[in-house]
This record gives C-alpha cells, structure tokens and sequence, in this order.
C-alpha cells in the first residue's frame, strides 16, 4: 500500500521532463560503473533515479535564473547555450556523485569513497579535487531537498514477488527473481523501443499523435505497471503454466488490468525477439 501510494503521488507530480535523462547511453554508463564497482542491484536503480531527478530539478533552476535575469531572443540564446555547457561539462561528475549517494544508502556492505571515485574521474582525464567531488554531493543533496532515498522499481518487484508467494502462487521463486532482475536491466536499457511498442498496441495506431505521446509520460514513469510487466514476462518465461494465476494475482493486487498487463508483456517480448533475430 505504502509503495502503492508512493507511485501515485510521484505519477500525479511527473515534470514534463520524467525521462530525459534516462536514455540508454547513461543508463548503461551507470550499470557498468556499477558493475565495475561492484554494487548491488538496488544502487544502481537508485543512481538511476537520483540523477534522473536531479538533473531535471537543476535544469530547471538554471533556467528560471537565467531567464530572469537575460531577455528574449539572443539573451535567451546565451542563457540557453550557458545552461547546455554547465550540464555537459559537470554530468559525469554528477553522475558519478548520484552512485556514491547510492551506493551510501544500500545495506550492501560495499560504498563508493572519494578516493575510489577520484581515480575513475581520472582515469577519464578529469582533474576534480576531493572538495570538488564533496561540493558535488552536496549540490545533489541540496538540489534534491535531502530527499534522495526514492523507491526503485526493483523494490517494486521483489515486494510483488513476496506478495505472490504468501497468497499461494506455487512459483520457480529464484530462477524467477534472477530472471525478473535481468528483464528489469533489459527493460531500462531498451526502454524507448519497449514503451514504443507499447504505446502503439495500447492506441492500436502505428503513429501517435503529440497529445497521445505527451500523455503516455505518466504510464512510461509507472514503476507499478514496470514492475508487473516484468513479473508477468519473467513467469511467461519460466513457467507458463501459472501464467494466467500470476496475472489474475496481480490484477488483484495492484489493481492493474490483465489487458495491460499482457500488453507490456508483449512489449517486452517482441523486444527481446528483435534484440536476438538476425
């Protein structure tokens, strides 16, 4: 219920932005700085949602200041071309401080240090000090008022997952949750082609208008039905025969229809189809 209303209330405040900085480029950096670092699954989410929320507050705050400050039409441009230079010569500072944030909130037993993220600036020729990495953290702790501890989807599913074993569904629980991880990955690696595909099947219309694009914003940020569909793909996967009881559980539980459900299924499947057909 707690994550229920968490979902809805993040739905109901969605900047028109959600998204942006979500793309497969950055999220793959992530995985792999993650993955090199050695973080759990859940830190890497986690960076992926705090730079996410970050980065679209501070762009937002640059260009109400500039736009304050600076007229329309060249001024304008300059505040404009200011606020794009700033972004690309400080994003993978931030980006790196989004993991260090991370990984201090997993209960992992592994976090990033100072020194241990120097030396990967460095190694990509940056020259930041400890004090600029510690300025950094502080920027996004600031910008994003202290509230950095946000709900992944990962959470999302394993809860649904414990869900659907105590109310009786007979489930594979460890290849599925291993498998349900990797969708997750898959999900938000090929996530432009899959809510594509998905938009297309659910308005039955292979070019969707701008108003029907703008309003599948809050349905691409639903970690609820995100977390659903890979659960529902994942069983299809492993053991179709509970397939239809999982649905109808999940139906029950979250109040998502199966037709929805079986639609973001088929979106994903298609994708890992495509994604492994010569």
């Amino acid at each position: 219920i707690h994550l229920a209303t968490e979902n809805e209330q993040y739905l109901s405040e969605l900047p028109e932005q959600a998204g942006y900085f979500k793309e497969t480029r950055i999220v793959e950096f992530i995985f792999l700085l993650s993955e090199k670092w050695h973080l759990d699954q859940s830190t890497r989410y986690q960076a992926v949602e705090l730079l996410e929320r970050f980065m679209i507050k501070e762009v937002e705050q640059m260009c109400d200041t500039r736009g304050s400050a600076k007229g329309r039409d060249q001024g304008q441009r300059r505040g404009w071309s200011s606020v794009r230079d700033h972004i690309t010569n400080t994003f993978v500072l931030r980006l790196v401080s989004c993991v260090q944030l991370a990984s201090k909130l997993s209960l992992h037993y592994r976090r990033v240090t100072s020194d241990t993220a120097l030396k990967f600036l460095q190694s990509l020729k940056y020259s930041y000090t400890k004090q600029e990495l510690l300025e950094s953290e502080l920027a996004v702790l600031n910008t994003l008022h202290f509230h950095i501890n946000v709900s992944t989807p990962l959470a999302y599913v394993e809860l649904l997952l414990e869900v659907l074993g105590y109310n009786g569904c007979l489930l594979p629980v460890k290849p599925l949750h291993q498998l349900c991880v990797q969708l997750l990955d898959f999900c938000y690696l090929t996530r432009e082609t899959i809510y594509d595909t998905l938009l297309k099947v659910a308005i039955e219309n292979s070019t969707p208008s701008k108003l029907q694009i703008a309003k599948f914003l809050t349905v691409k940020e639903d970690f609820m039905l995100l977390a659903v569909g890979v659960i529902s793909t994942g069983v299809f996967i492993v053991s179709p025969g509970h397939w239809e009881q999982v649905v109808e559980h999940l139906n029950c539980i979250t109040g998502i229809t199966p037709q929805s459900i079986l639609e973001f299924s088929y979106a994903v499947v298609r994708r890992i189809v495509g994604s492994t057909t010569p």
